[in-house]
């Protein structure tokens, strides 16, 4: 019963990426997150997805794996598109009908909107697919860590954020199980107008909040049998310490930074 958790998607591997201190994984992700929304030309972020494949290729994760990330997201990606190109206007009009307006300007944000969500997507993949989940929540937990000075009990902290992110996957793959069952019953999921469709997703949320709370209660209940009592007086049996690879890590992200302000000073700035 318990066996069948899943908390989170993990590529094994002996890359690069896989070899790095995971607290410096943590940092340098949520620098690249920054230095995304930092771009602000198409050069900048050109250069951006240019250091996303380099990352996606030395992590040797399969390309599959990293489609699979974007594709949950892909109905996202296309409405923020379709609102920038009717919404944003400036530079030569194409299409015009009322009050929407089709614009080169339209054209280029909508085009930049989306492939910065693709990219910042992509990142955070790289750390859930070559971070195990426990070096994951002990890196969290070390970077959190002069919370402990306001009485914050970080180890608890930083667990629920890491089963929260690693079941984010087994919600998704639960919601399609349970809609698969209820189209065979004969459920019309994607017909009818926007109360109707509203009314026929009850039958999904239920079952799937009955789900969530089974599959914590296991969770805890095997937590229990191990003994498990939180982060005082825990040891740890790998210690993290920082390798060369790290700094050369840091000074391949320190470099980009670098090239993206070069670059946003030089050249005309999308949005």
């Amino acid at each position: 019963m318990i066996s069948d958790i899943s908390i989170g998607q993990y590529y094994t591997g002996n890359s690069f990426l896989h070899k790095m201190d995971a607290r410096m994984k943590f940092i340098l992700v949520f620098a690249l997150l920054v230095f995304v929304f930092l771009c602000k030309s198409f050069f900048s972020l050109a250069l951006m997805v240019v250091f996303t494949i380099f990352a996606v290729l030395v992590s040797k994760v399969p390309l599959k794996m990293i489609l699979k990330s974007i594709k949950p997201l892909f109905i996202i990606i296309l409405f923020t598109a379709v609102l920038n190109i009717f919404y944003t206007t400036g530079g030569t009009t194409y299409f015009e009908w009322h009050s929407l307006k089709l614009t080169e300007k339209g054209i280029n944000t909508a085009i930049f909107m989306a492939v910065r969500i693709i990219v910042l997507v992509v990142i955070s993949s790289l750390l859930t697919y070559t971070t195990t989940p426990t070096l994951l929540t002990d890196a969290i937990e070390r970077l959190l860590s002069p919370l402990t000075v306001f009485h914050i009990k970080v180890h608890t902290l930083a667990m629920m954020m890491t089963l929260a992110l690693r079941f984010i996957p087994t919600l998704v793959e639960e919601i399609e199980r349970i809609m698969n069952a209820q189209k065979a019953r004969g459920a019309e999921l994607e017909t009818g107008g926007l109360i109707a469709r509203s009314k026929a997703l009850i039958p999904i949320f239920v079952p799937l909040m009955v789900s969530s709370f089974r599959r914590a209660y296991e969770l805890a209940f095997a937590m229990t049998c191990r003994c498990y009592t939180g982060g005082e007086g825990r040891t740890r049996m790998k210690q993290m310490k920082l390798k060369p690879r790290d700094f050369i890590a840091a000074l391949f992200v320190s470099a980009l930074l670098a090239g993206v302000i070069v670059l946003n000073h030089f050249f005309k700035a999308v949005i």
